[in-house]
């Protein structure tokens, strides 16, 4: 399959079969993932010897994150996977950085998705350490989050550098969304027969609107 992430602060394109890692590409990029999204799933599919007509799912972060990003994440999904004839799922943003995080890290924690809407609040959403979610991703003050959920936390995601005091025991990680998670996710999701619907999750308006 094939998993890809712009909706944040960088891009990043995997590939896997049977949950095996098959090829990653990542890049930061704040702006013109548009340029670089299409390029690096070229170059990925060559790399490892792939053609469309071998994949069986696309997976695609669907939000919380950049407004432009997304669209253009879920734009790029939606035409390959008409072309292609491949089925999309969506998956959440909070819901990859919390896979990306090893067993053993987060044991005896709760996971906190922390992703940087790059304005005042974060957008953020509790796992228990089995990845369930606890609650559904919000739009925050910083200061709010860590009262998410009582005792050790780990905070994951590019907003970890805007909380304050976390409790005892905690630990705060900055990290990009992970397309290789996405397609863990995504591959789980299918097989259940629960996948998420490739439409945006957007948690604030967008700072352009038409008049």
């Amino acid at each position: 399959m094939l998993a890809f992430d712009c909706g944040g602060q960088g891009c990043s394109v995997a590939v896997t079969a049977a949950g095996r890692l098959l090829g990653r590409r990542q890049a930061l990029a704040e702006r013109g993932q548009a340029q670089i999204l299409l390029p690096m799933i070229a170059e990925l599919l060559a790399e490892c010897g792939l053609g469309w007509a071998e994949l069986a799912l696309i997976g695609v972060t669907v939000g919380p994150g950049s407004f432009t990003g997304l669209r253009i994440g879920l734009a790029a999904a939606r035409g390959f996977g008409l072309a292609a004839g491949l089925p999309v799922c969506g998956v959440g943003s909070g819901e990859a950085l919390a896979a990306a995080v090893p067993p053993a890290e987060r044991r005896g924690r709760t996971i906190i998705a922390v992703i940087d809407s790059r304005r005042a609040e974060l957008f953020a959403q509790p796992f228990d350490e089995d990845l369930r979610p606890l609650a559904e991703p919000a739009a925050m003050v910083p200061a709010a989050v860590a009262a998410l959920a009582a005792g050790p936390l780990l905070a994951v995601g590019d907003g970890v550098a805007r909380l304050g005091d976390l409790p005892a025991g905690s630990l705060a990680v900055t990290a990009l969304v992970d397309a290789a998670a996405v397609a863990a996710v995504a591959a789980a999701r299918f097989a259940e027969g629960r996948p998420l619907p490739s439409t945006p999750l957007y948690l604030r308006p967008p700072d352009v609107t038409l008049r």
